[in-house]
């Protein structure tokens, strides 16, 4: 358990290499510098290469799903070589190791996705047959679903590998994170962004997440004054809708939760991933309930699916 924090003894943030990843981290740092009056070298920032970032040429689907992004972290957080790991909350596991927990999530970003294209300015202007590039699963399956007529192409690496891939041909159009472009101070990649109505986005997605040791009570301290309580209230519940589904990179899921005149919103939806199918949902009530409303939205679209909608998994 840490007992102080200070330019000799800092606290250990860990973190993947990518430029977006770096972003969070800083972004979690100037947040603890700011709530306790520390200093930068009260922190260091420790660099974690994962299985998911050394295997960029094959889906996530097919080397091991989520948990790609976060096992090596995890594994220097449980054993102590960091204090906290910092992670995009759309990437994590609903279930963390034993030991660690996440009860701590920066103010939410936008949640929507961006349309990006060198060529066309919307997902309606592309013209028939056009080749789209994703490693999403989901969004994959929602634009097969809207556009039928597209060809869709694997499309993995960082926000700067895909924007040399579009460069080069490989596809006419892609999707990044509106969240990752503004914590990157690049919006003007975006073409347009994708109102939730049309294409609901990740579970989390926008959302950054700090895991520590459950013990370390010192650092539970630390992080307190950071947590952002709305959303909190959002994320919780959207991982208990995608965990009663077991939701996984080989399962295309959208889920956004919402906070409208003091009551929760949630709307969920599940896919076939050719996108043939498309089964949508939703919830509101009281914020306290989220969870049992997450867990209750993904019973009812269960039921609608019917039994063997998951079994091509």
């Amino acid at each position: 358990m840490r007992q102080t924090i200070d330019t000799k003894n800092p606290l250990k943030i860990g973190t993947r290499g990518s430029v977006l990843a770096l972003a969070q981290a800083h972004e979690t740092r100037a947040r603890l510098m700011a709530a306790h009056d520390l200093p930068a070298e009260a922190f260091e920032i420790v660099v974690i290469k994962t299985t998911g970032d050394r295997i960029t040429d094959r889906p996530l689907k097919d080397i091991g799903g989520k948990g790609l992004f976060t096992k090596e972290i995890e594994e220097a957080l449980g054993q102590g070589g960091i204090d906290i790991a910092v992670h995009s909350m759309k990437d994590m596991p609903t279930l963390q190791p034993a030991g660690l927990l996440i009860d701590c999530l920066l103010p939410r970003e936008d949640v929507r996705d961006a349309f990006v294209s060198p060529h066309v300015s919307a997902i309606a202007d592309l013209p028939e047959g056009a080749v789209v590039g994703s490693s999403s699963l989901r969004r994959r399956a929602q634009l097969a679903h809207r556009r039928p007529d597209l060809k869709l192409v694997e499309f993995r690496g960082n926000v700067q590998t895909r924007l040399k891939k579009l460069e080069d041909g490989v596809a006419m159009a892609t999707f990044l994170a509106m969240a990752g472009l503004r914590r990157l101070d690049m919006l003007h990649v975006a073409r347009s962004a994708i109102d939730p109505a049309e294409m609901l986005p990740a579970v989390a997605q926008g959302a950054i997440g700090i895991e520590r040791r459950t013990d370390d009570e010192a650092v539970a301290a630390l992080l307190h004054p950071i947590n952002d309580v709305a959303t909190t209230q959002r994320i919780t519940a959207e991982r208990a809708f995608l965990a009663r589904l077991d939701g996984s990179c080989e399962t295309p899921i959208g889920g956004l939760a919402e906070l409208i005149d003091g009551r929760l919103v949630l709307r969920g939806e599940i896919l076939m991933p050719d996108g043939s199918i498309a089964i949508d949902g939703r919830r509101e009530g009281e914020i306290a309930d989220g969870a049992a409303m997450g867990r209750d939205l993904a019973e009812e679209l269960l039921s609608q699916a019917g039994p063997g909608f998951f079994d091509h998994l």
